[in-house]
């Protein structure tokens, strides 16, 4: 078991009170796992401060359709990838008022949960909750329709507004039945950039979906539970916004908000899981430059006390020794802050 799995010495590292080690993540997609199995297998056992696991979702291993719990018709391409909406129970407003969305009690089996947690913590573990991912902004628009959800932000539908309440809602019933199995952190998921702005203006944003983070962090907060938020794309402009809301541990990307931006906005303020990219230096970049820049995001992310995660999804297209030279990297500056600033290679 990795240290960053038990609850004092990850407590410690959220919240800056640790001894400045920087964990490492890196989940592989099955498909570069199985053709490069042997080799991969090699890289990660000489890289024991690395956690390495491979994405296998049986749901998205070959081509299909499934319907999801509120509705939402899914295509799945295959080769583990994520799908799309291609169906929207609430792409015409005529449907809204006949429509009913999922039980929070089937949410998950809660049963199991509450066993799952009891052991977490009988063991010394995080005890984590979870919501899916695009909980809240992205799930309107798999209701919707991205143009519609669009559209309705710039009339200023009132359904809308609707709509967003009963998400709300929903979650805060899911967030409090997490809350009272004694969680400790909850995991929420929303990609909210794309991929140099937001989708919506900060104004919007802070209108309409700001106070549904509120209402659900909240829980979390007034609990003394760890609040993680997952979300792809640019979102400079409301970290901000984030933080204020209860936000503690944040995973975003990397390039695409820049790590100088991501130092003066988020560091010392919160705990950040970093995305490390995906897009340009580790598909196309050699080893060197890879190694090159997960010094750069210890350096200028980490500190002494900790506050710093690293997290790599590694994804078809992307060569193994690009995979092999993140995961060997993490280990290298695993514990660059402790050994002082001065260990490379």
């Amino acid at each position: 078991m990795k240290w960053w799995h038990l609850k004092d010495r990850f407590i410690k590292l959220v919240h800056m009170d640790g001894d400045g080690l920087v964990p490492g993540r890196v989940v592989v997609n099955g498909t570069i796992w199985d053709e490069n199995e042997e080799y991969l297998k090699e890289v990660s056992e000489e890289a024991p401060h690395v956690e390495v696991s491979v994405a296998r979702d049986p749901q998205r291993a070959r081509e299909n359709w499934v319907r999801d719990a509120w509705g939402c018709l899914w295509h799945y391409p295959g080769g583990y990838l994520d799908g799309q909406v291609v169906e929207h129970p609430l792409e015409d407003w005529s449907s809204w008022r006949e429509y009913s969305p999922p039980d929070p009690e089937d949410f998950t089996d809660w049963g199991k949960a509450g066993e799952d947690v009891k052991r977490a913590k009988d063991e010394g573990k995080v005890a984590w909750g979870h919501v899916e991912h695009g909980f809240l902004y992205l799930r309107l628009t798999y209701l919707r329709g991205f143009q519609n959800f669009m559209l309705d932000v710039g009339e200023g539908r009132k359904e809308l507004r609707e709509l967003i309440d009963m998400v709300t809602d929903y979650w805060c019933e899911v967030v409090r039945r997490w809350l009272e199995l004694g969680v400790d952190a909850i995991y929420f998921g929303d990609d909210l950039g794309h991929q140099d702005s937001l989708p919506i203006s900060p104004e919007s944003w802070r209108k309409l979906i700001k106070p549904a983070y509120r209402r659900i962090f909240s829980l979390c907060r007034e609990g003394d539970v760890e609040v993680y938020l997952h979300t792809d794309g640019y979102v400079v402009d409301i970290i901000p916004d984030l933080l204020e809301v209860g936000v503690t541990i944040l995973n975003p990307q990397d390039l695409v908000n820049g790590l100088e931006e991501l130092r003066k906005l988020a560091w010392g303020k919160v705990c950040i899981d970093l995305d490390i990219d995906r897009q340009r230096i580790t598909p196309f970049g050699t080893p060197e430059q890879i190694d090159e820049h997960i010094l750069r995001c210890v350096r200028t992310l980490g500190s002494p006390m900790g506050g710093l995660m690293l997290i790599y999804g590694a994804y078809p297209g992307t060569p193994a020794e690009n995979v092999a030279a993140v995961i060997s990297a993490m280990e290298r500056y695993h514990d660059w802050w402790r050994c002082g600033g001065t260990r490379r290679g």
